[in-house]
């Protein structure tokens, strides 16, 4: 098969469409002939040298692939093959054909087509678990969600607004059309105004990390709760605890991909319980920008880097 190897860790330049092993699927794995697969800035971290796939997961780029089910591992039950479904991976998706470990497959969604059921599982399973297992965001209470017009950003606006949140986003002017038609109740423009100042919320759901975290603490209301599942400001802020004692607010922080399968498997479980009748209701939709050959993913991750796309990229067999 071939897939996208890095050559050395750097730019997008890196990038190779590559001739490698195929895979064959383990006991309780099922092995996924990739239809497309969605891009996420962990990628682009992994890429650079900074992100290394957990020791059980391909080197390959792609934590989340469409496709159709190719072969069964030894104890699977509830797929067939042939099936089109997507998935949740720890590595490799930027290929071929992938393994997947049983639990982490979804069925493509009703109302979504197979190509762009990818850019799903990875969002899906990063906001569920954040917003709703972690954060406990209730009905009627008001949810900031920064980086709105990224794909975790418009997932997260969607999946507020389900579950009957005021949602809130920080984002680019350029975007804030768009984010008003997907459901967010106001946009708050980071490049021009303080948010600390424009917004109180129950729930921040935040990838900026260290340079968010003094004004995330201030926008939270008594018993906030502010989630932090990205570094892309910084790794290092100043916690003014007596303010958070003051609030009776949590500060948690998650990752996804180094969780051990099963803690996987539960939030994928959550997904399709939860989440995934909210799509076939068209309640939810995924938000596509663009689509690219994945032999050229590195047009991709240059697009990526700028910050411009609103959603998902997405890289697609040809």
């Amino acid at each position: 098969m071939h897939a996208i190897t890095i050559e050395r860790p750097g730019g997008p330049e890196a990038l190779r469409w590559t001739e490698v092993p195929d895979p064959e699927p383990a006991a309780g794995e099922v092995l996924i002939e990739v239809a497309a697969a969605g891009v996420n800035r962990a990628d682009a971290l992994q890429r650079q040298g900074n992100y290394p796939p957990p020791k059980d997961a391909p080197p390959y780029l792609g934590l989340e692939v469409s496709g159709r089910i190719k072969a069964i591992g030894d104890g699977v039950h509830g797929w067939h093959l042939g099936q089109e479904v997507c998935a949740l991976l720890g590595g490799g998706g930027y290929a071929e054909l992938v393994n997947v470990p049983a639990g982490q497959v979804l069925p493509v969604p009703r109302n979504v087509g197979l190509v762009d059921a990818a850019g799903l599982p990875e969002v899906a399973a990063t906001v569920f678990s954040n917003v709703v297992d972690v954060a406990r965001l209730k009905p009627g209470e008001t949810l900031l969600v920064h980086g709105g017009g990224s794909g975790i950003g418009t997932f997260a606006v969607q999946l507020g607004k389900a579950l009957g949140a005021e949602v809130v986003a920080t984002a680019r002017a350029a975007k804030r059309e768009r984010l008003l038609e997907l459901g967010a109740d106001r946009v708050i423009d980071y490049q021009a105004a303080d948010f600390a100042k424009e917004v109180r919320a129950d729930v921040v759901l935040d990838i900026m990390g260290g340079a968010y975290l003094k004004q995330n603490v201030e926008v939270l209301k008594t018993n906030g709760r502010l989630v932090v599942i990205g570094m892309q400001g910084g790794r290092r802020g100043e916690l003014d605890l007596g303010q958070l004692l003051a609030k009776r607010a949590l500060v948690a922080g998650t990752t996804l991909r180094a969780r051990p399968a099963s803690e996987k498997a539960a939030i994928v479980r959550g997904v399709r319980e939860e989440v995934w009748p909210l799509l076939d209701e068209g309640m939810i939709r995924p938000v596509i920008d663009r689509r690219f050959p994945m032999a050229e993913a590195a047009a991709a991750h240059r697009v990526l880097e700028t910050n411009e796309h609103f959603g998902k990229l997405i890289l697609e067999r040809t």
